[in-house]
């Protein structure tokens, strides 16, 4: 009796949280217009329209640099920039050609912030614009965070075709796994939480 108790205290507790973060993620998007920034970083998943986002944010020159990071290895640079749709296709080639860097080895979250990490400390940034979906941020910026100490973020979650309807059961899906692993992140087991393969940021 006193573990079905504790069990029941635990998914109630499990659940009340899981609605405060739908809420967070909720009211995330679409962001407020973000301050300059030393540089962007994309984190790439199955959805192009972060890619586009962050693009266009370098474009407006809110960042030095743009990385793209955890890009399928066999795709190339030239691949990567045909996907990207924009207004203007000649500023934003000279845009790509110029600021943007490819980054090849991260294959989740935690991949996602060592491949970070060191082309930050490379260009010697101080702020950082993190473009990801929206119900992936709060991971996101606490994990990069970690590996990038004294150097500010500044969040710029999209929604994905994948959370348009937020009362959906395949979207409460996402919302019920993105917010355990966030829980499994915080207690410091991020290399467990980040083994997986985030195919639906």
């Amino acid at each position: 009796m006193r573990l079905f108790l504790i069990i029941l205290i635990l998914l109630a507790s499990w659940g009340a949280g899981l609605l405060a973060f739908a809420n967070r993620v909720a009211n995330s998007t679409p962001p407020p217009d973000p301050p300059q920034a030393d540089a962007i970083v994309a984190l790439t998943g199955a959805s192009i329209i972060r890619l586009e986002a962050a693009e266009a944010l370098l474009e407006e020159g809110l960042g030095q640099r743009l990385l793209i990071s955890g890009v399928n290895r066999e795709t190339t640079r030239k691949q990567v920039r045909a996907t990207l749709i924009a207004d203007n296709r000649a500023a934003a080639d000279r845009a790509f050609d110029c600021c943007v860097d490819l980054g090849f080895e991260a294959e989740n979250t935690l991949g996602n912030a060592r491949e970070t990490a060191p082309w930050v400390a490379r260009h010697h940034y101080h702020t950082l614009i993190v473009v990801t979906a929206d119900y992936h941020m709060p991971r996101a910026i606490f994990v990069i965070g970690q590996r990038l100490p004294g150097v500010a973020l500044i969040g710029v979650p999209v929604r994905p075709p994948a959370m348009s309807h937020m009362l959906s059961l395949a979207t409460w899906r996402v919302l019920a796994v993105e917010y355990t692993k966030y829980l499994i992140t915080r207690a410091g087991l991020d290399d467990f939480a980040g083994a997986d393969v985030d195919t639906t940021q």
